[in-house]
């Protein structure tokens, strides 16, 4: 065997050796194999892991706390000032609006009067309408937020017993469901999420209790080579979600402060 072949041959070994190595130093990083066979996790994938499920956690209970003031403690204070107060600001409004209108025609007509031009009521009422239009929108929109309090206000009232079981139901969906916690759901579980969103705001509790016989909690990665980069990759989305959900939960909490209903 000549010195070529030889040099050939130990080349051919040491890389050999070099991947046996790497194979032992990135399964030292999520488990090892017993003589029997079984999986033996390392501490640190494993805490990890419980990190990471103890975030998601943390995640759909920030998120029904969110829900909760936007969908409820919100609509529950915009139910009861639109049912005592709504309808004496609409009338102020509506008289402010017509006030506005009736100088502003007299304004119209004037003009047309000092040009010499004629006046046409129609046409002017049709200019009206057009500079008006956003007091209009405003008025329509007066018009159904108390339409809502009114339909709100007739809606039946959760037990105690039945409206713990309504945020048990919704926590437990937002946790398996929610495109935040889940990036991966398909757009037909998006849907049924939509529906339980809408299912929570409305108080039913008979189809959060279909929805979430439907759902069950998607699984962490498993014991396998990339399962320590995928960990590390979701504990840190996590984390930026987390944060940016307790910030819109304080904007929440400022704007109720601010209004008054603290």
């Amino acid at each position: 065997m000549d010195e070529k072949e030889i040099r050939k041959r130990l080349a051919g070994r040491a890389a050999e050796y070099l991947m046996v190595r790497d194979d032992e130093e990135n399964a030292k990083t999520t488990a090892e194999v017993s003589s029997s066979g079984n999986v033996i996790v390392f501490p640190d994938f494993e805490k990890l892991k419980s990190e990471v499920e103890k975030m998601r956690t943390e995640l759909s209970m920030l998120l029904l706390e969110r829900d909760e003031l936007q969908f409820v403690i919100c609509k529950n204070i915009e139910t009861e000032y639109m049912l005592k107060l709504g309808s004496i600001e609409y009338k102020a409004y509506e008289a402010q609006c017509a006030a506005l209108r009736l100088k502003r025609k007299i304004e119209l007509i004037q003009a047309k009067k000092n040009r010499q031009e004629k006046v046409i009521i129609s046409a002017i009422e049709e200019t009206l309408d057009n500079e008006f239009a956003e007091y209009q929108k405003q008025l329509n929109e007066q018009i159904d937020k108390m339409n809502d309090a009114l339909k709100r206000s007739k809606a039946e009232i959760l037990s105690d017993e039945d409206n713990k079981e309504l945020k048990k139901l919704y926590r437990k969906i937002v946790k398996a469901l929610h495109p935040d916690i889940n990036p991966d759901v398909s757009e037909a579980q998006v849907q049924l999420f939509d529906n339980a969103v809408s299912a929570y705001k409305n108080g039913d509790l008979g189809t959060l209790r279909i929805i979430c016989e439907m759902v069950g909690n998607n699984p962490l990665p498993e014991k396998y080579k990339d399962a320590m980069t995928q960990l590390v990759e979701e504990r840190e989305r996590l984390q930026g979600l987390l944060k940016s959900i307790k910030e819109s939960i304080d904007k929440i909490r400022i704007s109720v402060r601010d209004e008054g209903y603290s």
